[in-house]
């Protein structure tokens, strides 16, 4: 496992940059295709708009009945054909150009257009000519016609240029419209996998660590078992033994060997099959209206011997006015038992235990403090995690599966209560319990 996981998630953040990397080029290249697309359709309809302005239109008011042509009015056809402006209103010309837009589907492409005797729009450009006007810039593109007169014409020979001017303001910001799913298609899809990626890696370190605490749990429960079952063994043999046989009091000192032990290793067992019954969440409470005070005392009774092989003290201080809550008289006895249990085994010389209680409001408030070793702030934040166990230093006698504060925390959360460690390396721990009182 520890090679394979770093491989494994070399690989995957591989594949995702890789991902990431060719969804950028695709959408990149997609980008300057439909730029291209939508400027070669622009051009198009431009100058199928020119051509369309460079068609003859009859521009006197009344009809001629003769060909022949007073020399005033030849002159003054001559001079209006001069200009497509002076044959074509201003919205005549956008009308046009709006049929050819629409002609090559560019029916939501705005668009401004002048005519010109200059194809860069300078200074010749007469400000009455023009329908509005948008100022040149990086994302405006300018489109630029010149109006030649159609082979065979009358206006063939004329030696004035015009040039058509089709101003398409932010043509980049419609083309990324245009790709606006397609980017957040590949945006949304590219979170979906980083966050299946980040998942993937978390749940990998999580399995990790369960692994090394299963196998730390076996080696913890087969060191417990094999205790006991190798004590049983050796008083069973010396039962054997006749000169014990003949010795009642030998007799019942071994015998009571294998009781203790016997009952140490029930005691093992249940605890592990209740840790499987907190998983299944079957575990019943029989709450009753009951002092905490009382139970306290019942927990305190049981720490007494330990404490003592310890050579420690408890200074004991039960302030609380109000104590009544609602609990399970044996599962809030085991919490109880257990926090002090922990303070015990996890001691140094001159161990001091301080136990307090008082009122906050409706709650009632238990202090368990010690002066043991301690724990590093990675370890406070993991101690309620089932089959966890603390590192203990040059501590090597502390025994235990890790199910103690597991159960717990299991347990205060099942009487609606709280808990709150608190803890420094070297100086020792503190639990602060609140648990609701009962109401009167």
């Amino acid at each position: 496992m520890k090679k394979v996981f770093p491989i494994i998630s070399i690989l995957i953040l591989l594949s995702l940059l890789g991902l990431i990397f060719f969804q950028y080029l695709w959408l990149k290249s997609a980008r300057e295709v439909k730029e291209q697309q939508l400027m070669d359709h622009i051009n198009m309809a431009t100058g199928e708009a020119a051509q369309k302005l460079m068609q003859e239109k009859p521009i006197l008011p009344f009809p001629r009945k003769s060909d022949i042509l007073f020399p005033g009015d030849k002159m003054k056809m001559d001079y209006m054909r001069s200009s497509v402006i002076q044959r074509y209103s201003k919205e005549e010309i956008h009308d046009i150009i709006r049929r050819c837009m629409d002609k090559y589907f560019l029916r939501e492409i705005p668009f401004e257009f002048a005519i010109t005797q200059n194809s860069l729009m300078g200074d010749e450009l007469q400000s009455d000519h023009f329908y509005k006007y948008y100022v040149d810039s990086l994302n405006n593109t300018q489109h630029v016609i010149q109006l030649l007169p159609a082979s065979g014409s009358s206006l063939e020979n004329l030696n004035r240029e015009e040039f058509l001017v089709v101003i398409v303001p932010h043509q980049r910001t419609i083309v990324l419209k245009e790709l606006t799913w397609f980017i957040l298609g590949a945006v949304l899809f590219t979170i979906i996998i980083t966050t299946a990626f980040f998942i993937t890696i978390r749940t990998l370190i999580k399995q990790k660590k369960l692994s090394e605490i299963k196998s730390d749990f076996i080696n913890n429960m087969t060191h417990e078992f094999k205790t006991p079952l190798a004590t049983i063994s050796l008083a069973v043999d010396a039962l054997k033994n006749e000169k014990v046989a003949a010795d009642k009091e030998k007799m019942n000192y071994f015998t009571g060997i294998i009781k203790e032990e016997n009952k140490r290793m029930n005691k093992q067992v249940e605890t592990i099959l209740q840790a499987a019954l907190l998983d299944k969440q079957e575990v019943q409470l029989n709450l009753k209206k009951l002092s905490a005070h009382e139970l306290i005392g019942v927990a305190l009774n049981n720490i007494s011997l330990p404490l003592q092989d310890k050579g420690g003290q408890i200074e004991v201080h039960l302030d609380a006015a109000k104590d009544m809550i609602m609990a399970d008289e044996v599962h809030f006895t085991n919490i109880i038992n257990n926090l002090l249990d922990n303070a015990v085994k996890y001691s140094k010389e001159n161990l001091h235990i301080k136990l307090s209680t008082s009122n906050q409001g409706n709650m009632l408030r238990i202090k368990i403090e010690d002066n043991g070793i301690g724990m590093s702030k990675e370890t406070l934040s993991r101690i309620f995690e089932k089959f966890y166990r603390a590192h203990t230093g040059n501590i090597h006698n502390v025994k235990g599966f890790g199910l103690g504060l597991s159960y717990v925390k299991t347990m205060i959360d099942a009487h609606k209560g709280s808990i709150k460690p608190d803890s420094t390396p070297g100086k020792g721990s503190c639990f602060l319990i609140q648990i609701p009182l009962a109401r009167v």
